[in-house]
Order: structure tokens, then sequence, then C-alpha cells
């Protein structure tokens, strides 16, 4: 062979081998088209004992027709690193879609599927157990966002943040702290100015923004600053996409009592010999779909919660993780992290109109105040 065709054989080689590793770059684009970010909250400021609960809104998401795949978060500090449950307790973080108008001040929320009246809106929140409980959204599956077509003409969308944080650093009574009893923060109105009722001991009327709960003496008062860091994955919309619709279940709607959706959010446990305090709540489902995720959301104390369908049927059941130790994600005491549910696809239905019932269990060894009893659940709708 002469070295004329020999250097001619070498470019078709050099020239396949490209094609080829052009068309396998592609390829690999192609099925790896799931995205994400990193972001960061607006900085929170603060001290031993102090609480912050602030709304922030426009802040930052993905842009455009997407799918969200999963939504994660931690608290950080300064230095992007981890903060512990044992100084800075998350007791919620909410994110909550809206529309705001173009050339004006209106805002309309754009709330999930349901069910409370007021409220629940968000379409992603936890707790205590941000770390780890699951929240990616299994193919084909994504929860639909940014489509041009449901804005409002002459609104954008945007998202907001509600962050509820408790500084422990110090405190006298770290478990009555994050409880928000109402002894340890030495309030008697709400952060309207009304009057607590006398028999309110504890819950959200007590930890409000800018209430201090009481510290050690003697106790080195520091001043810091942590965020919330945030981690969205999404995939550009497209028609594979099955869209599914964000449910939130509250053991405290009144719906079977009153026929209306009138969440409560909270409620006490007393204490008792019996082990187990158990509160359940029925409602109409408004859809027909197959559950495709869900798990509950608990505070300390919290042994697990469950959904029920007609007859019985277990639609979903989900139990608190508790740390064990001093590492972060493994606070002894703390829980951090919730199961969850992920059925096989058509495995798990619900009828429209079907009744559910959320049943929340709570240990009552000892008195809990301001607990919550959710359940969240993503729905492919059927006809």
């Amino acid at each position: 062979m002469s070295p004329g065709t020999q250097c001619v054989l070498f470019l078709l080689c050099i020239m396949s081998f490209a094609i080829f590793t052009s068309q396998t770059e592609g390829y690999v684009k192609l099925e790896n088209r799931l995205k994400s970010k990193v972001f960061l909250s607006p900085k929170i400021t603060q001290l031993p004992g102090s609480v912050s609960n602030k709304t922030y809104y426009d802040i930052e998401f993905p842009k455009g027709h997407i799918a969200i795949k999963s939504f994660n978060a931690e608290v950080v500090d300064e230095a992007g690193n981890s903060v512990s449950l044992e100084e800075t307790y998350i007791h919620h973080w909410v994110v909550v879609r809206y529309y705001e108008q173009i050339h004006g001040k209106d805002i309309i929320i754009a709330g999930n599927a349901g069910l409370c009246d007021h409220g629940r809106s968000q379409f992603f929140g936890m707790g205590s157990e941000t770390r780890k409980t699951s929240t990616y959204v299994p193919d084909p599956y994504g929860i639909e966002v940014g489509n041009p077509v449901n804005v409002p003409v002459g609104y954008e969308e945007k998202w907001m943040f509600n962050i509820h944080a408790i500084d422990t650093r110090g405190t006298v009574d770290v478990t009555g702290c994050n409880e928000c009893r109402c002894e340890l923060y030495n309030v008697t109105v709400d952060k309207d100015g009304q009057p607590l009722k006398p028999d309110y001991a504890g819950g959200l009327h007590c930890c409000y923004d800018g209430t201090q709960c009481k510290v050690r003496s003697g106790f080195r008062s520091v001043k810091r600053d942590v965020y919330l860091k945030y981690t969205v994955k999404w995939v550009d919309w497209s028609d594979s996409i099955v869209p599914v619709k964000v449910f939130i279940l509250d053991v405290t709607d009144t719906w079977q009592h009153t026929g209306i959706h009138d969440c409560l959010f909270e409620y006490d446990i007393e204490k008792s010999t019996s082990g187990v305090a158990t509160r359940r709540s029925s409602v109409s489902f408004p859809a027909a779909g197959d559950v495709i995720y869900g798990f509950a959301q608990q505070y300390i104390g919290g042994i697990g919660a469950a959904l029920y369908g007609e007859g019985g049927r277990i639609i979903c059941s989900s139990k608190p993780i508790y740390g064990k130790g001093k590492d972060i994600g493994d606070e002894a005491g703390y829980i951090v992290g919730m199961s969850t549910c992920y059925p096989k696809p058509g495995s798990v239905k619900i009828a429209k109109g079907e009744f559910v019932t959320l049943e929340s269990n709570y240990s009552n060894k000892q008195m809990h105040t301001g607990v919550l009893g959710l359940f969240y659940i993503l729905v492919a709708e059927s006809s």
C-alpha cells in the first residue's frame, strides 16, 4: 500500500471516528436531558433563640415551560457548610407559585390542586426531614410549570419562599423552642397583635418572625447568617411527559363536619398512658387518577401516617426516620427524613368523589404542641 493510500485511509478513519463520536455525544445529550441547578435563598440572620419566619418573593427558579423532577433543600452557613438541626431547626419551608402583574402590583396565588380552601398552596415544602426525604418524580412523569397558556394576560409566573427557622443555640429547652411553646417565647399576642386564647399552649402563634426563645443565662450571643440552599432538577417540557398534580391533605381539615375545607394547620398532643394519639380526617377526592408518589409530614413525636381509600385499602403510608447520632443529617431525636411511596404506575388509583381518610399517629408519652399531619401526593389524572 502506497503512502498516499495510507494517508487517505487514515483521514477516512479519523472522519468516521469524528462522525461516530458526534452521533454518540448527541445521543447522550438527548437521553441525559435532566438539568440541575443549585440556588440560595436570601440570607437569614440569626442570634441564639431567635426566630425568622419570612416570605421571600420572586426567588430564583428555572425559567421556561418545564417539568420539575425534584426539589431538595437544606440549611447552610455562609461558607456553604451544612448546618445541624441542633443549631438551626427548620420548622418548615414552602415554595408557592404566583402570577404577578407586569405593570402593576396585583398578585394571584397559583396554588396546587388542593385540598385546603386557604393555605397549603405550596408545590414543594418540608421541615427538619428535608435532607433524607426523596422528592424525585419518576419517569415519564413531571410537575408541569411555566406553561404560558396558564398565565393570565398581563401577568408573569414567579415563585416565593416561606422559610421558618428557629435558632436553638443555648436555649433552655430545645424541644420546647422547636414546638413553639408560648411560655418559652414569653408572648401573649399573635403576630397581628391579637390576644392568644388562654388554653393556647404552643404553636405557630407563639413563634412568629422576630420572637425569641429563652436562652440560658450567660450564654454567649453570636450572630450568624444562614441560607436555604435548594437544588431543582427539571427537563424541558415535551409531549412524552405525563403531567402530575400536587395534592396536599391536612388531618385538621374540617370538611367531613362542615362541608368546607377549613384546614386548621396544627393541633396538640396531650400526654397520656395510651401510647399513641391518632387523629383522622376524611374528604371526597376531587379527581380521578393514578397515585405516582407520596409522603407524610410530621413533627417531633410523629410515628407515621397513612392515607386510606374506601374499604380501608392503603393508598400510601409514610413513617419518620429519626436521627440517632450527632452527625449532620443524623441528629438524635429529630425527624431527619420521611419514607416515601412510589407505586408501580397504574397500581394505585383514586376515583373521583372517593372518600379518602388521612390518619396521623403521634406518641403521647409526653405533650407536643403545634404538631401537623400532612400527606403530599402526586396524581396523574385520568378522565
